[in-house]
C-alpha cells in the first residue's frame, strides 16, 4: 500500500485515524498502532511481515544482552551486525553476488529469484542504528519489546523513511499530545506531499520513462536531456514528496520526525547536496560508518579511504546493480576533489557558477542511477554531449512530451524547489493580518491541491514510488 492510493487515502487513514484518536490511553494507541502498520506492511507483503517482526525479535533480544553484559559486550553487537547485513544481503544482494562471482570467476552459480521485502533496507538500518546505540549507552535500551516494535513499524516511515533513531522518538513512543495545531500542521505537510508526488513526481516521471526508453538510435540531445532533467525532478518530488507525507502523518500521531531533504537543488556544491538530500541516510552513514573508521582524523589518505567505502555503501545501499555502486562512487570522488581544493570552488566567487556545476553532476549521475545498465546509462550520457543528430522519432517523442501540461508543472517543479515559497510566507508572517492571509490561504490551497490529486489519481494509472525498489 502507498500514501498516494485510493486505498489508503479513502480507507485506511480515515478508518484507522478516527479509531485512534478514539482508544484511550497512550499505551492502547500504541497498540492500535503496532496492528494498523503490521496491516499496512502486510497488504502488499502478507508473509515478509513476518520477517520485520522476526528481525525486531532477534535485535529486541541481543540489544537486551548487550545492556545486561558487562565484559562482553562486543559478541552480541557483532551477532547484531551480522544478523542485519546477512538478513539484507540474502534478500537484496543474493543475486547480485552471484552474477558477479559468474562474471569474474568460470563458474555458473545459479542465481537465486529472492523476492526483496519493501523496505528493507530502511527497517535494517533503523534496527541496527538502536542495537548500536544500545552498546554504547545501555540506558537506551528498551525493555518492552512493543516500544521497539512499534519504533521499527510505525506505518509512516516504514517502507520509505525517513530513517529514524531510536533516541530520538523514544520519549514521543511513551508520552506523546495530539493537538490541533499540530494535526492541521500534519494534514496540510501531508497534501503538500502527496502533491508533489502525484502533481510533478508522476508528471514528469512518465517523460522521464519515455526518453530512457528510446533506442540509441533514435536518442538525441534534445530527448536525453529531456530525459536526465524530468528524472532529476521526478526522483526529488517522489522521495522528498514520501518524506513529506511521512512527517504529516507523523505529526497527525503525536511523532515529530527530522527533516529529509532542505532544497538540495539550491546546493553550491556535492559538499553542500548531500548535506540536503536524504538527510536521515547521510547521517546514519556519517554516525554510524564514517565516524567509526575515523573520519576525517587520521590524515588524508585514511580520510579519503573513509569516504570512499562511505559512497560506495551510499550506493550500494540504494540497490543491487552497479549503477548505483558507480553513482556513488563517483558522488564520493567528486567530494574528495571539493575537499582537496583540486575543483577550486572556494575561488568561483559567482555562485550561479557553483550551482551549475553543482546541478550538472548531479543530473548527470542520476542518469546512471536511473538506468538499467552501466551501457546504457554511458550511451545516454554520450548523447547528452555528443547527439547533435536528430531523428524522426527522436523529434516525435520531443514534441509529443512538451503537452501545455508538462511545460506548467516543469516550471512550477523548479521553482518549487528552490525555497521561494518558504520565504514568502516568512514574508507574510511578519505581520497579523500576513500570519492569517498565510495561514487561511494555505487551508484553501491545500484543499485546492487535494482536490487536484484525487482527480488526477482517478484518471491515471501512473503511480510508481521511485524509493520502494529500495
Amino acid at each position: 500500500m502507498v500514501f498516494s492510493s485510493t486505498v489508503f487515502l479513502f480507507i485506511f487513514l480515515p478508518v484507522s485515524y478516527l479509531i485512534y484518536l478514539a482508544v484511550p490511553g497512550i499505551k492502547a494507541k500504541n497498540v492500535w498502532l503496532i496492528i494498523i502498520s503490521l496491516l499496512f506492511y502486510a497488504f502488499g507483503e502478507p508473509v515478509t511481515v513476518f520477517i520485520m517482526v522476526f528481525s525486531v525479535l532477534i535485535n529486541y533480544i541481543l540489544a537486551r544482552v548487550i545492556a545486561k553484559a558487562i565484559n562482553h559486550k562486543k559478541l552480541p553487537l557483532v551477532l547484531a551486525v551480522v544478523f542485519n547485513l546477512g538478513l539484507l544481503g540474502v534478500f537484496k544482494y543474493a543475486g547480485f553476488f552471484t552474477e558477479t562471482l559468474n562474471t569474474i570467476l568460470p563458474v555458473n552459480i545459479p542465481v537465486p529469484d529472492i523476492r526483496l521485502p519493501i523496505g528493507i533496507s530502511f527497517f535494517t538500518f533503523q534496527i541496527l542504528s538502536y542495537v548500536i546505540d544500545v552498546y554504547r549507552d545501555n540506558s537506551v535500551v528498551q525493555k518492552n519489546f512493543l516500544n521497539v516494535l512499534l519504533y521499527i513499524s510505525l506505518f509512516p516511515q516504514l517502507i520509505a523513511g525517513p530513517i529514524v533513531k531510536y533516541y530520538d522518538v523514544a520519549q514521543q513512543i511513551e508520552s506523546r499530545q495530539i493537538t490541533a495545531k499540530d494535526t492541521a500542521y500534519g494534514v496540510r505537510r501531508f497534501i503538500i506531499g502527496l502533491s508533489k508526488k502525484v502533481l510533478i513526481a508522476n508528471t514528469v516521471g512518465a517523460v522521464s520513462d519515455r526518453m530512457f526508453a528510446l533506442e540509441a538510435a533514435d536518442m538525441s540531445a534534445l530527448t536525453c536531456w529531456l530525459g536526465a532533467i524530468a528524472y532529476t525532478l521526478q526522483i526529488y518530488y517522489d522521495f522528498s514528496g514520501y518524506s513529506d507525507m511521512a512527517i504529516g502523518l507523523g505529526h497527525m500521531l503525536g511523532f515529530t520526525f527530522k527533516e529529509n531533504f532542505n532544497y538540495p537543488y539550491t546546493a553550491d556544491s556535492v559538499q553542500d547536496f548531500w548535506r540536503r538530500w536524504h538527510i536521515s541516510l547521510s547521517s546514519w552513514f556519517k554516525e554510524y560508518l564514517y565516524i567509526p573508521l575515523g573520519g576525517n582524523r587520521k590524515g588524508k589518505f585514511r580520510t579519503a579511504l573513509n569516504r570512499i567505502i562511505v559512497f560506495f555503501f551510499t550506493g550500494l545501499w540504494h540497490g543491487a546493480n552497479m549503477t548505483f555502486v558507480v553513482w556513488g562512487l563517483l558522488h564520493g570522488l567528486f567530494l574528495m576533489l571539493e575537499s582537496y581544493k583540486v575543483i577550486p570552488l572556494e575561488k568561483l566567487k559567482i555562485k550561479p557558477v557553483r550551482h551549475i556545476y553543482t546541478l550538472l553532476e548531479v543530473t548527470v549521475t542520476f542518469v546512471i542511477f536511473r538506468a538499467e545498465t552501466l551501457s546504457k546509462a554511458f550511451t545516454f550520457i554520450a548523447k547528452m554531449f555528443t547527439g547533435f543528430s536528430v531523428s524522426a522519432a527522436s523529434l516525435t517523442a520531443f514534441g509529443e512530451s512538451f503537452s501545455i501540461y508538462f511545460i506548467v508543472i516543469l516550471i512550477l517543479a523548479v521553482v518549487f524547489s528552490t525555497p521561494i515559497s518558504k520565504h514568502v510566507e516568512n514574508h507574510l508572517q511578519k505581520s497579523k493580518a500576513g500570519t492569517l492571509t498565510a495561514d487561511y490561504g494555505s487551508y484553501a490551497v491545500s484543499f485546492i491541491m487535494f482536490a487536484m490529486c484525487i482527480i488526477t489519481l482517478a484518471s491515471s494509472t501512473f503511480n510508481p514510488f521511485i524509493y520502494l525498489q529500495f
